[in-house]
């Protein structure tokens, strides 16, 4: 008799500031693309993170965000903390694509971030007349 133990593995596509450290606040992010395609920004805004509380800043440093999924992870170093009246109270990071390849991996990435966080993707009717 043959036994086979098969397991499944999921991932769940995450954000962390600090590796190994999810972030559980959703972000608002905003896209831009140039008009051929071949460029991309993608800026986050991220309200009140988990990350700059006292009890998770001492876990470690920020040293990016990272962008985790079954892929892989896709980094960006462009993280800046915003401070009302002394105290942190958001974070904006800004990820530049600059090719049509890594504009369809981060897609690919925010597609099963929007899944697993509930997520709608509205577009931009700034042109539309």
């Amino acid at each position: 008799m043959l036994n086979l133990n098969v397991s499944i593995i999921t991932f769940m596509a995450v954000i962390q500031f600090i590796q190994g450290i999810n972030e559980d606040v959703v972000p608002d992010v905003r896209l831009t693309r140039s008009r051929d395609g071949s460029t991309g920004t993608a800026t986050f805004r991220f309200s009140n993170p988990k990350v700059l509380e006292s009890s998770t800043s001492q876990k470690g440093t920020i040293t990016g965000m990272y962008l985790l999924d079954e892929e892989g992870q896709i980094i960006t170093r462009d993280v800046n903390a915003r401070f009302v009246n002394g105290k942190p109270q958001g974070i904006e990071a800004v990820h530049i694509m600059q090719s049509k390849e890594a504009w369809d991996r981060f897609m690919r990435f925010m597609e099963r971030y929007s899944q697993d966080n509930g997520l709608t993707f509205t577009k931009s009717n700034i042109f539309d007349s």
